[in-house]
């Protein structure tokens, strides 16, 4: 383990108290995620080359479907490029009104330097960088104000200009947004920047400054994406990384509606093929059932073609460049090296770090992961994060704090239904009248 700065210590372990997955740190605890780290990367610089990459994760509830979108996050922020997170789900976000998605997509925008929303900063850092451009040319007086903002609006149009053909509105926004900004009118500015970030209900005088009308739909928010792309690019990021978390929602949406989300996902899917998107790395997660059940992508064919792939019974062989990888869960083993892992976290910032490594050896992790795994019926898959929140809570956080406390001999493991989630509340379930069904 290379040296983790206190302030990353802390932020990792707190969010592990939480049972939540941290925000950072992640590259920690990638256990399991080595074999398939190259073709990530390798598809994480082919976006900031320019080109599209498109990937479907399956995988059982608490597989780490999560934790691997948030680690490819990390990868790509760490290449320059920004991140957006947004979870699917029927009433928030439905996959079948794209409008809903790029707003969310820009409420969770993120780079390595600035935490969601960081759409208002990118759009600042893309105004800058034109003006830069302009005057690295050396044509235009840079004290000039009139002269330097008609470069700018010339250069906005050349770098906009297919976007420009199909999507004339995003284009108008952003010259309305910079020109707002450089007469010092605040309340304009910030109405553009919500329209072109896909918010609705923006005051008609701001929308009227720079000639736009109404709010984007779900036509023209594939345009508004390609146009943040390009602004992004221009601004010092080569790519984004786009995550669709929790597709698997569209099994309980009603049939007209489940059937337009899967056609969104195929269009979205074929207009990365066909490149409309440079830059962008299109990441979706599910469960199996989502990927082959009668309710999910099997329900439209051409979607299930595009993502169709041959799974061997030894996962040893699976082809992390195919267009779906699966996750397998957690085994004991994975389980007590990914325990190690936080316990030498942990030690490597507390007074207490030799007893901390003499009492939570490796053999009590095996034995406490063995527990954990058997309070939720054995199902070792659903196991990690209740492992990890006990281990730091109840065993390592005791361990620093009483010199005489010996978790092998002071702690006896017990689990609560109330702080588990839905998925390991079924795992723990010992009778059908312990599971909860949602209808």
């Amino acid at each position: 383990m290379g040296v983790i700065s206190p302030a990353r210590r802390r932020a990792v372990l707190a969010a592990l108290r939480r049972g939540t997955v941290p925000e950072t740190g992640l590259d920690l605890f990638a256990v399991g995620l080595e074999r398939i780290a190259p073709t990530f990367d390798e598809e994480l610089s082919s976006c900031s080359s320019g080109g599209a990459e498109f990937k479907a994760v399956r995988g059982e509830y608490g597989a780490g479907k999560t934790f691997l979108a948030r680690w490819l996050a990390e990868r790509a922020k760490a290449a320059g490029m920004a991140v957006s997170e947004v979870q699917i789900s029927e009433t928030e976000t439905p996959l079948h009104r794209l409008e809903t998605v790029y707003r969310r997509l820009c409420e969770n925008l993120t780079t390595a330097v600035s935490p969601p929303s960081a759409f208002r900063a990118v759009l600042d850092s893309w105004m800058f960088a034109l003006e830069e451009d302009v005057l690295a040319e050396g044509e235009v007086d840079g004290a000039d104000a009139g002269q330097l903002g008609a470069a700018v609006d010339a250069l906005l149009e050349l770098r906009l200009g297919e976007i420009a053909r199909t999507t004339p509105g995003y284009s108008a926004g952003l010259r309305g947004y910079r020109k707002a900004v450089a007469d010092g009118d605040q309340e304009t500015a910030d109405g553009l920047a919500a329209w072109l970030a896909g918010q609705p209900h923006v005051a008609a005088g701001a929308k009227r400054a720079a000639g736009v009308k109404g709010d984007i739909d779900h036509f023209q928010a594939l345009g508004f994406l390609q146009g943040l792309l390009t602004v992004l690019r221009d601004a010092g990021h080569p790519g984004l990384l786009l995550v669709l978390d929790e597709v698997e929602t569209l099994q309980r949406v009603r049939s007209d509606a489940r059937a337009k989300a899967l056609n969104a996902l195929r269009q979205l899917i074929d207009e990365v093929d066909k490149g409309r998107f440079p830059g962008l790395y299109l990441l979706v997660t599910g469960t199996p059932a989502f990927f082959d059940g009668r309710q999910g992508v099997q329900l439209l064919p051409p979607l299930a073609g595009r993502l169709h792939t041959d799974f061997t019974a030894d996962t040893r062989f699976d082809n992390p460049r195919a267009p779906q990888i699966r996750l397998t869960g957690f085994t004991i083993d994975r389980l007590v090296e990914l325990g190690g892992r936080v316990r030498d976290l942990y030690a490597s910032g507390s007074p207490a770090a030799d007893r901390v490594r003499t009492l939570v050896d490796d053999q009590y992790l095996k034995t406490f992961a063995a527990a954990v795994a058997g309070g939720l019926g054995g199902k070792v898959g659903v196991a990690p994060r209740l492992f990890l929140r006990k281990l730091v809570l109840n065993v390592l956080d005791t361990v620093e704090q009483y010199q005489d406390f010996n978790p092998l001999k002071d702690y006896a493991l017990t689990i609560d239904r109330g702080e588990l989630t839905n998925a390991e509340r079924e795992a723990a379930a010992v009778s059908p009248d312990d599971i909860d069904l949602d209808v």
